[in-house]
């Protein structure tokens, strides 16, 4: 099964991004692509859903399985194909914009042409909407269709690894599931190894685990989803002073509490209250 969009390409691009061509390959034990260096002056990102498929570098082949993506710069010798046995399900887009290159540079994607998805669904919803947008509407919605090929660029930036050969485990899905609970805790008193617990690993585990997964370590989630809630109850919560929402969201001390989010706001809550109006204090 094949479905793919190939869109006309802008000679002058008002957009920061914007697809060239966009699709899903499935079941074609036959599906081969081999592009000579400068053939293709686009960003080419080939992700796998399922079955599997090889990339070669240098004459060296590699094994691409489900999450796992392939990444093309402009200009780069390209050469990838099913497996005969097992076909994948590819995903992929090719895309353009001349600003890509500094960003994706700085952030380090030059530094490998293979990566692994942490959040696969996360990734494949992204690149359906896309494709859809492109199947049902071609070039009528161009601002639409950039602003998909944004979000799943940012996906991919957000969620890609460098693929170093370790697979995707159980547990690191398990972390996966956590975070929804975590966050819905977090204004708990955090114990790390209540939650370590729950995976049945030891608490030194767990933060590798939870690192690998989302990049940050567990307090540094429970941080952003305590502020998070505390930014909500500032503006909703107009009498309630910043001392109790403080208290509420998980931070006993006032001056921490100014301190985290002053460091993640800008501002001190007080300040952020009256920039939408709230005198409260």
């Amino acid at each position: 099964m094949k479905r793919q969009i190939h869109l006309l390409t802008l000679p002058q691009m008002p957009y920061f991004c914007f697809p060239e061509s966009v699709g899903i390959y499935q079941n074609d034990p036959e599906h081969s692509v081999s592009r000579k260096a400068g053939a293709m002056n686009n960003f080419n990102i080939h992700y796998v859903a399922a079955g599997k498929g090889y990339v070669e570098i240098d004459n060296v082949i590699h094994e691409l399985r489900s999450g796992e993506a392939v990444l093309y710069f402009p200009m780069q010798q390209q050469r990838y194909y099913s497996s005969e046995d097992d076909p994948w399900d590819v995903r992929w887009f090719h895309f353009y914009g001349s600003g890509l290159q500094h960003y994706l540079v700085d952030r380090g994607f030059n530094a490998s042409l293979l990566w692994t998805v942490r959040q696969k669904d996360v990734f494949e919803q992204a690149h359906e909407a896309l494709l859809q947008e492109a199947e049902e509407y071609r070039m009528l919605r161009p601002i639409q269709l950039s602003t998909l090929t944004y979000a799943l660029i940012s996906v991919f930036v957000e969620q890609a690894s460098p693929l170093t050969g370790s697979k995707f485990t159980t547990s690191n899905s398990r972390i996966l599931e956590l975070l929804p609970v975590m966050q819905q805790e977090a204004v708990k008193p955090f114990r790390l190894e209540d939650w370590s617990e729950k995976l049945g690993v030891s608490s030194y585990y767990f933060c590798k685990l939870f690192r690998s997964v989302t990049e940050m370590t567990p307090m540094e989630f429970i941080t952003r989803c305590r502020l998070q809630a505390a930014k909500q109850w500032l503006l909703e919560r107009t009498e309630t002073s910043v001392g109790r929402i403080a208290e509420e969201a998980g931070y006993p001390s006032v001056s921490y509490f100014n301190k985290r989010f002053m460091e993640h706001e800008g501002m001190t809550p007080t300040a952020y209250r009256q920039l939408y109006g709230v005198h409260k204090s």
